[in-house]
């Protein structure tokens, strides 16, 4: 590697990635000499980028944190993906972030090379944001950015794409779509698109595209959607039947404070009565459906799934043991505990509770759940 700019640029690009590099290992990959090297890495310092050496036999060199930040190289998916975090960022709910993240896409988007600056352009223009949808645990689905780009172009020219895609069991067909739009999800990126060998709307896991293709034909224009809009599509898809579990719980409150409770996406609610209301919901996790479904902060009742209602037993179970069992006030809880108040009862009067009593109802009004409902 002859021209020294370009050999600066390849030696911070390798300092960058995080761990400690010696000097023979970056001679090996800039092709030059020991020597070299440390000429280099002094030049770099001049121009501010603080590098830290370590001397010895396996001594080696490292780009510091410094009091000031100086350019950053990325690669063309790097700036991308930094460009879709900040958008994504920018239309949220957290007014401090929204901000400055709007102030930091102006700043990146006026450096990008033309290629690069289309790619974000077409993310920007073709996602929607879904906050509060319930696909929670497990890892997070890598995407790759190529087949993103591709989904975002499909979508901004409104042109006809194939590609492969792989079904929850592992099945891959091939899938010819007019894509609408891009839904950015829980950190999961969906497809909304019409799909033309099954004439109906359909939402697609990005991570499971594979093979993307323009195929240069225009979409027809001016079909039908069966939604508000894309966000909205992808929720009550994901939630009907994408979802691991689906949940119908209904809940012991009006329908107006509810729909309040709720976060965008976590469900589609459904009147009972003027005092209760039916929650359609689901996730991939049963904690994460308990964890939600117990924040809500009002008495509800699982119907379904069988799953999430044992779940829901099991972890009431334990958290009653956790908090000491009413049987053992008087004697002490499991640690060999015993509560001065439990030694002797002041009042005289006896009361206690009921045998048999299992169920709290944080509401007052004495409702509890049907028969092999969980209550919450």
């Amino acid at each position: 590697m002859t021209s020294a700019p370009a050999r600066l640029l390849t030696l911070l690009t390798l300092l960058q990635s995080g761990r400690e590099r010696t000097g023979a290992e970056l001679a090996e990959r800039l092709g030059v000499s020991a020597r070299t090297v440390r000429r280099d890495i002094e030049r770099l310092r001049e121009l501010g980028y603080p590098v830290d050496s370590t001397i010895g036999a396996i001594g080696g060199y490292r780009l510091a944190s410094g009091t000031a930040m100086p350019p950053l190289l990325l690669d063309d998916d790097e700036a991308v993906a930094i460009a879709v975090g900040l958008h994504t960022a920018a239309s949220g709910a957290v007014t401090d972030i929204a901000e400055t993240s709007v102030r930091a896409l102006a700043k990146l988007e006026q450096v990008l090379p033309a290629h690069l600056r289309h790619r974000v352009t077409a993310l920007r223009e073709t996602t929607v944001p879904l906050y509060g949808l319930l696909t929670g645990g497990g890892d997070v689905p890598a995407t790759d950015p190529g087949v993103l780009s591709a989904l975002a172009a499909a979508c901004r020219r409104g042109e006809r794409l194939r590609f492969t895609y792989g079904s929850r069991e592992g099945e891959v067909r091939s899938r010819h779509t007019e894509p609408y739009r891009l839904v950015n999800a829980d950190q999961r990126w969906y497809l909304v698109a019409y799909d033309l060998d099954r004439a109906d709307w359909r939402s697609f896991r990005a991570d499971r595209v594979t093979e993307p293709l323009l195929t240069g034909v225009r979409a027809a224009p001016g079909r039908p959607f069966p939604a508000a809009d894309a966000a909205a599509f992808v929720a009550e898809s994901v939630l009907s039947h994408r979802a691991r579990y689906r949940a119908l719980v209904t809940l012991h409150t009006t329908l107006e404070d509810a729909a309040e409770r709720l976060p965008p996406g976590t469900g589609l609610l459904e009147p009972l009565t003027p005092e209760s209301c039916l929650l359609r919901t689901g996730g991939d996790a049963l904690d994460w459906l308990a964890v939600r479904l117990g924040l809500l902060g009002v008495p509800f009742v699982v119907h379904e799934p069988p799953e999430l209602i044992a779940f829901l037993r099991e972890l009431g179970t334990r958290m009653v043991s956790a908090s000491g069992d009413a049987s053992r006030g008087a004697s002490g809880d499991a640690s060999g505990y015993v509560p001065r108040d439990a030694l002797g009862d002041a009042s005289g009067d006896g009361v206690g509770d009921s045998p048999g009593d299992a169920s709290v109802d944080t509401s007052g009004d004495g409702r509890g759940g049907t028969p092999g409902d969980a209550s919450g």
